[in-house]
């Protein structure tokens, strides 16, 4: 569904992705893993179209996209969760989940995709009139994601979805990203939370310093020595 091949990308005159390399196969979810300023967040906001990339090439669904604007990008279903919970903070609830539904092909679909996110997080459907800054932390993330599903992605990026969540609360999001893979979404996830994230991934790549030094599937890297020592503290 997704293949990003040889990519380079660069902040001005500082380079910061090398050469990478990932695909995202139809109805997987794919973790990719990494410390703090390995390139995750640039690589993800690349395939979205925020950034552009010296060299290579990024295809989805068979078409390449590394040429296209964000919007035109969303509208093939390819959406992205940045991090940092960017909701419209002045806005109600239910106008950030409608802002999901801002495309004409989806806006039909509203009332019963809304329907699928108060599945997904009941309180969303509790606090409906509310203004989202006042939401909590955890409920902002799952409006985030909630507005998100909203689009009806075939593939959804979700960079960080737990930062800065308490454990209850990660865990809480982490079981509904669970849920939606087990439902037949695609997800590429980027996560710091190392064993959450390999093991509820089918595969994973490690990222380091702006380039992949390590891929197979959650099981295996949860068992590679290197992890291990590097990521997980054992």
């Amino acid at each position: 569904m997704l293949r990003v091949s040889n990519l380079n990308v660069a902040y001005g005159r500082l380079q910061v992705l090398w050469d990478v390399s990932l695909e995202v196969r139809e109805g997987e979810l794919v973790s990719l893993i990494g410390p703090n300023g390995a390139g995750k967040t640039t690589l993800l906001r690349t395939i979205s179209g925020l950034l552009k990339p010296i060299s290579g090439t990024i295809e989805f669904m068979g078409r390449r996209i590394d040429g296209l604007p964000p919007h035109k990008i969303c509208r093939l279903g390819l959406i992205h969760i940045p991090e940092g919970r960017a909701i419209f903070p002045l806005m109600s609830v239910l106008e950030n989940l409608q802002m999901g539904a801002y495309m004409g092909e989806v806006r039909e679909n509203f009332k019963r995709n809304v329907k699928e996110v108060f599945r997904l997080f009941p309180v969303l459907k509790e606090r409906l009139g509310q203004v989202a800054e006042t939401l909590s932390g955890g409920e902002m993330q799952m409006l985030s994601i909630g507005r998100g599903l909203i689009a009806e992605p075939k593939l959804l990026m979700l960079d960080e979805p737990t930062i800065g969540l308490a454990p209850k609360l990660s865990e809480l999001i982490f079981d509904s990203i669970s849920k939606l893979h087990e439902e037949g979404l695609t997800i590429l996830l980027v996560s710091q939370e190392v064993r959450r994230a390999l093991e509820l991934a089918d595969r994973a790549y490690v990222m380091e310093n702006g380039r992949i030094v390590l891929e197979g599937t959650g099981e295996e890297l949860l068992e590679n020595p290197d992890i291990k020592k590097s990521y997980l503290g054992l």
